[in-house]
């Protein structure tokens, strides 16, 4: 599956979501890829819209490649194979501490545009342009764990196998609309696929409409899945 633009994949994503419309959920984007999407889909649920800062860790001698991911709290997800490509202890904690100065960075960016919207006790839909090794989305979905969410999903346009399969593992549910063997980066999977910039993500925040939310919603919710 070939996907002409982010907004293409967005409202596809959203078709698959639909029976989520009209149950105000919130939706996550990891920026900056997905922030777009992520408006498009809030807008077709009639959801809430925002990001989750995450970043991942960059391979010593191939900076496309993750070797892991970083969360806001300092949190850190390493994969199995990064000591085999050069990332020892004390590579991956100087990249951690680049990275985690990029999320404050952003925070305080974001923040003064819109405040952060609390995931307690909402639907939390988490998307992405796509996933590859999958360490970003592993970090954004752990740090939601302990906010108790009354669901979590993660939905993408595209992953490997492998990839969906850790995942899952993190979900209540999971929505990918391809998942090709032959996988060897996101962008192959899009026409048009420029890079968002931090410029755009500021204006998508700023122009979004949050629709009122009903306080007495969640209230069937005593119980998160996840504590």
């Amino acid at each position: 599956m070939i996907f002409n633009n982010r907004a293409e994949a967005a409202y596809a994503l959203a078709d698959k979501l639909k029976e989520y419309k009209g149950k105000h959920p919130l939706i996550l984007a990891i920026p900056r890829g997905a922030v777009p999407m992520a408006k498009i889909i809030a807008d077709k649920l009639g959801g809430s819209f925002d990001v989750v800062l995450v970043r991942k860790l960059r391979a010593p001698d191939y900076q496309e490649l993750a070797i892991g991911s970083v969360d806001e709290s300092g949190w850190t997800y390493i994969a199995d194979y990064a000591a085999s490509v050069g990332a020892d202890s004390a590579y991956i904690e100087a990249e951690k501490k680049i990275q985690l100065d990029i999320i404050k960075k952003r925070r305080a960016q974001y923040t003064p545009i819109r405040p952060h919207i609390n995931p307690t006790g909402r639907i939390v839909i988490v998307i992405d342009d796509g996933l590859a090794t999958g360490a970003t989305m592993i970090s954004a979905l752990h740090g939601l764990h302990n906010q108790k969410v009354a669901k979590l999903i993660c939905a993408v346009p595209v992953s490997p196998p492998a990839t969906l399969k850790k995942v899952a593992e993190l979900v209540d549910e999971l929505v990918c609309l391809s998942a090709p063997n032959d996988f060897h980066a996101v962008g192959q999977f899009y026409l048009n696929f420029p890079q968002v910039e931090d410029e755009e993500v500021i204006e998508i925040l700023q122009s979004a409409q949050q629709p009122p939310i009903n306080v007495n919603m969640y209230e069937s919710h005593s119980q998160a899945p996840y504590t």
